[in-house]
């Protein structure tokens, strides 16, 4: 077959689009009816960087009037803490002083969104409050406090919810229901591969991310998402892995450095220059609240301190027998990913943002549009694909609707679920506690040692966590 008529195919036989997340339905059933109250939920917030204040700050604000009351915000450096009161849209008082917050407004939830390395101490500080916690990914760097958190909400008898935004997005909610309905049979590998490009992969070695004292490398800050996805699709535990890691990119590997970008005397040759005074809020929440704790934003990222990994290949048995291959870049020409899952019947592969992907989209849809005498270019444009290969059959194309909100609908299916209506059924399991925020960061805790230690990394030498072949409901 041509590769002509081979694209045709591909694009026009057996294919349907879907709307992915039919079975997405927002629920925290097992959280318990606390997280239902009759009155609004009162939730106070700790880390107000711009993570916290946008994604669930402002937009939980603003989302979210008639079920949740901000009653008070906290932060180390009190600038940042009152900027957030007009960022993030709410009048309630603002603390440096963590314990004064939650003795003073007693909320019925606390949220966590501090430098990852201190997540820990406030998801333990606030179970012992009595509240429930939702914590921003990933739920901690290491596992000494790994196991601590795990203790710590035993002991409470409260819950942590681990902010897996990604699991509710569009593509990988169908991708879930392709490997549920088991099309392809046993899987037995799969393949992984995320790309970031030069913008956003240099973003972390600006940021305190760079240091893997705060934030664990990307092994653990970024992939942790990556992970939760693999134990997720595959409905099983990690067992062993191993890995590989370098700085090869970033940091003192460059000639040439500056202070910051601001004063950078290499501005005119740094293809990696930001100007940090063409973004308003980043100059109104960082820069201008540098002097209470010196956190500097736009940091030069060849600087001698950053020291973690820019390439990443890592290897994971898991304990139903299926092994992954995983990488990471962090300074690819673009943004995306790809993902193949081999199977006993068969293959899924699936993709995002990969640019000759994009281009056979718009040339198919242009082709099509013509065959049937009918302008279908800019609807045909807004899917991403699966496609699901039989052995000894064809192959059939699933076209998933393309979400324009953020991660492919994922935000605001995750925030329902946790402010609106969180005790409707979960048929595909997106909830994630302390169990699936744990093994995520495990597989990057691990991934970390085996690079350290030349060595496989089993992940039961890690925490008290049990890996099992299916994951406990």
């Amino acid at each position: 077959m041509s590769n002509d008529k081979l694209s045709r195919r591909r694009f026009i036989n057996k294919s349907g689009v879907i709307a992915a997340g039919s079975l997405v339905v927002p629920a925290f059933a097992s959280m318990g009816a606390s997280f239902q109250p009759q009155a609004k939920l009162k939730v106070a917030l700790i880390g107000t960087g711009i993570r916290g204040n946008s994604f669930w700050g402002k937009r939980v604000a603003e989302n979210y009037k008639k079920e949740v009351e901000f009653v008070g915000l906290c932060d180390r450096n009190e600038g940042r803490a009152k900027f957030a009161t007009k960022y993030i849209g709410v009048n309630c008082p603002t603390f440096t002083d963590f314990d004064q917050m939650m003795q003073t407004v007693k909320p019925d939830m606390l949220m966590v969104t501090t430098m990852d390395s201190t997540h820990h101490e406030y998801i333990i500080k606030g179970l012992g409050y009595g509240v429930n916690v939702l914590t921003e990914k990933p739920m901690t760097t290491d596992e000494v406090k790994c196991q601590a958190i795990l203790d710590a909400e035993r002991k409470s008898g409260k819950k942590v919810i681990v902010g897996f935004n990604y699991r509710y997005g569009t593509l990988f909610t169908a991708i879930k229901e392709q490997l549920v309905s088991n099309k392809i049979g046993d899987i037995t590998s799969v393949d992984f591969h995320w790309y970031l490009n030069t913008y956003h992969g240099a973003s972390y070695f600006r940021r305190w991310h760079g240091e893997r004292d705060k934030g664990g490398t990307l092994l653990v800050h970024k992939s942790t998402h990556h992970f939760d996805l693999l134990n997720w699709f595959l409905d099983s535990d990690p067992v062993e892995v191993f890995a590989y890691g370098s700085l090869e990119h970033y940091g003192s590997n460059n000639k040439f450095r500056g202070e910051k970008c601001r004063n950078c005397a290499y501005t005119d040759k740094c293809k990696f220059y930001w100007d940090i005074t063409k973004d308003k809020t980043a100059m109104d929440l960082y820069v201008a609240n540098e002097k209470y704790d010196g956190y500097i934003r736009d940091n030069c990222l060849w600087r001698d301190e950053i020291d973690i990994y820019d390439k990443m290949a890592v290897q994971i048995k898991y304990a139903n027998n299926v092994s992954v291959s995983y990488s990471l870049t962090t300074y690819s020409p673009y943004e995306g990913l790809r993902i193949a899952f081999n199977g006993m019947n068969g293959r899924i592969d699936s993709w995002e943002d990969i640019p000759w992907r994009k281009q056979e989209k718009i040339n198919q849809a242009e082709l099509h549009a013509k065959e049937m005498n009918q302008s279908g270019k800019k609807q045909a444009e807004k899917y991403d694909e699966i496609m699901v290969m039989k052995n000894f059959q064809d192959y059939e194309l699933v076209k998933v609707l393309h979400s324009g909100s953020g991660h492919g609908g994922g935000d605001s299916r995750l925030q329902d679920k946790i402010f609106k209506t969180p005790d409707m059924a979960d048929p595909l399991k997106h909830a994630a506690g302390t169990r699936d925020g744990a093994f995520s960061i495990l597989i990057g805790i691990a991934a970390r040692k085996s690079i350290e230690e030349k060595r496989p990394v089993k992940i039961e030498e890690l925490t008290d966590l049990v890996p099992m072949a299916k994951r406990p409901v």
